[in-house]
């Protein structure tokens, strides 16, 4: 393989990284009938930072509201959890010092420097349990919710709610 290819993939694979980390899933009991859940109430919310638990439920209570449930202090006919985390990612980046601004692949010309730095990566967990038989009737996963700069956060939390709650209530099986 030419030396001057390596670069090129690997800057695409670590484009597909940067989009499967902001990847958001969703799953749900496929024999719930979410035609019969109008109510809610918060069982519980978790986040690292206290800050955050009040930024979760806002954003989780205007997507239900959207869907046309109502929160209600306790006994909902669904039960809400939400549980957000961040870890630390290392994060590579090289810059090229060469001569005139070009790139040169072939080891001449200029000096690569890299460096690692700590990013923290967040996900955000968000369940929905029948309050009558306590089973979980749904589920969503974001990843890169929260990334510990809290003036970019709350907007990447809204976004990732917003992706969650896009196709919810899930059809009724049968009708899909």
């Amino acid at each position: 393989m030419k030396k001057h290819v390596k670069p090129i993939l690997t800057l695409m694979l670590l484009g597909t990284l940067v989009v499967l980390a902001k990847e958001v899933v969703t799953d749900y009991d496929h024999s719930a009938d979410f035609r019969h859940y109008k109510t809610y109430s918060w069982m519980r919310v978790k986040a690292g930072d206290p800050l955050w638990v009040d930024r979760i439920t806002r954003a989780v209570d205007a997507q239900l509201v959207t869907k046309g449930w109502s929160k209600v202090d306790a006994d909902g006919d669904v039960a809400v959890t939400a549980f957000g985390s961040t870890r630390e990612q290392p994060t590579l980046t090289t810059f090229y010092d060469g001569f005139g601004g070009r790139w040169f692949w072939r080891g001449f010309g200029g000096i690569a420097t890299t460096t690692v730095e700590d990013t923290p990566i967040g996900t955000l967990v968000v369940d929905l349990f029948d309050q009558h038989t306590g089973r979980l009737i749904w589920r969503g996963v974001g990843r890169d919710a929260m990334s510990g700069k809290p003036d970019k956060d709350e907007k990447k939390l809204e976004k990732v709610v917003d992706t969650m709650f896009e196709h919810f209530p899930p059809p009724q099986r049968g009708s899909e």
